[in-house]
This record gives C-alpha cells, sequence and structure tokens, in this order.
C-alpha cells in the first residue's frame, strides 16, 4: 500500500530545467564546449551539476580536475540564486498536490540537486514546512539514475516517522525525467511522470503519466498500489 510519496525537485516542483541549461551552456562554453539543448535533455538532464559538468567536459575531450569542477559548481550555484530568486516559476498544481498528499502521507525530496537550491524553490512555494525530509546533492555518493537518493529519502522518512515501516514498495516517485524514472524503479519504487520536461512518448516507463500534477488525483494513485 501506498505510505510516503518522494517528490524530485527540478522540472516537478519548478520550471527550473531551462534555467540549468542556460547556466551549464554559459560556463561551458567559456571552457570551449557547446552544449545544446538536445544534448541536455537526452543525456544530462538529471544529473547532478558536478556530475553534468564532468561528463560533459570528458564527452568533449576536455581535461578535468576536481579543483575544475568544485570552481564550476561554485560559479553556477551563485548564477542560480541570483536568477531564480527573481523569476523562478511554479508549476500548476504542485501546491495544492503537495497540501493535499501532506494530510495523508509523509513527504520527501530526493533531489540531484544542491541543497540551498531545493530549499529555495520549496520555500518559493511555500511548501517546506510539508516535506519531512530533504535530500540533495551533497548527500548521496551516486546521483541518477542510480537509485541512491530515493534509497536515502526513504531511510529518513523512516527515522522521522517512527513505526511507518516505509518499504520501497511503498513508495511513489513523482519525476520529470528518463534517468529520474529509471532511478525510482532501481529503487524499488513506483514513479509518477510529469510531462514538464519531456513528451509523454518519452516518459513511458512510468507507472502512470500526468501532463501538470493538477491531473493527478491521490485515490487514482493510490490504486497503483492496489494493482
Amino acid at each position: 500500500m501506498l505510505k510516503a510519496i518522494l517528490f524530485d525537485c527540478d522540472g516537478v516542483i519548478a520550471d527550473s530545467e531551462g534555467l540549468h541549461l542556460s547556466l551549464f551552456q554559459q560556463l561551458l562554453e567559456e571552457l570551449g564546449v557547446r552544449l545544446t539543448k538536445e544534448q541536455y535533455y537526452a543525456s544530462y538532464l538529471a544529473m547532478d551539476d558536478k556530475a553534468c559538468f564532468r561528463t560533459a567536459l570528458k564527452d568533449n575531450g576536455k581535461p578535468v580536475s576536481e579543483e575544475q569542477i568544485q570552481e564550476l559548481v561554485g560559479r553556477k550555484t551563485a548564477l542560480y540564486k541570483q536568477a531564480a530568486s527573481r523569476n523562478l516559476v511554479i508549476f500548476p498544481g504542485v501546491v495544492e498536490f503537495v497540501m493535499a498528499a501532506a494530510q495523508k502521507y509523509p513527504l520527501a525530496v530526493a533531489s540531484g540537486a544542491l541543497k540551498e537550491e531545493v530549499l529555495l524553490m520549496v520555500d518559493t512555494a511555500g511548501l517546506r514546512q510539508y516535506f519531512d525530509v530533504f535530500v540533495a546533492a551533497e548527500d548521496v555518493t551516486r546521483g541518477k539514475p542510480a537509485p541512491d537518493a530515493y534509497l536515502k529519502a526513504m531511510e529518513l522518512l523512516n527515522r522521522a516517522c517512527p513505526g511507518k515501516d516505509i518499504r520501497p514498495a511503498d513508495c511513489l516517485v513523482v519525476e520529470d525525467s528518463k534517468h529520474g524514472i529509471a532511478s525510482a524503479h532501481a529503487a524499488g519504487m513506483k514513479c509518477l511522470a510529469v510531462c514538464t520536461s519531456y513528451p509523454v512518448e518519452a516518459l513511458s516507463a512510468a507507472d502512470k503519466i500526468v501532463p501538470y500534477l493538477t491531473a493527478a488525483k491521490l485515490s487514482d494513485l493510490e490504486a497503483l498500489f492496489r494493482a
């Protein structure tokens, strides 16, 4: 049965994937690497910042050092905070869905973004108090599509909600990307996909697909766990 709902952040709560892309493009361009929108959505979206920079540089035959990666991540974070604080857009239906879900289930965020970026998003939406747990890039060793973030979030939910005995089969993940769906399934969890970053056909591996969370009903999602 459904016992907990775990959310990705970028592309699920906030319309921020385009901003991340533009910042990756800006910083990689300085190093002679051109990252197209098509490449980003095909291969890099859902990676954490370190993995994205590291992979893009290696894919283009550029030398990579951990010092360089740390510098790039730091610069991108500063630029993101400046831009997001001015014009971050929360997707339709997110606030209503989270508030309704929180009345029945423990909620967590499990994101590849840095913690301060995650908190900026949920604070912009006015939703921080509805989440029991936040897992971000710095909390796990492996990013998506590895299952680490969702398994860590489940572990922390069990600590935060003693007696719930939440297991992977009891969890629903809300995602927007192919890598995110793979991460949820690798963790043994069901996945609801929203078509905010990819067309419906690209998300066919999800257990249920909706255009936005405005179209998601808790009763329909609970039915997935009775099938």
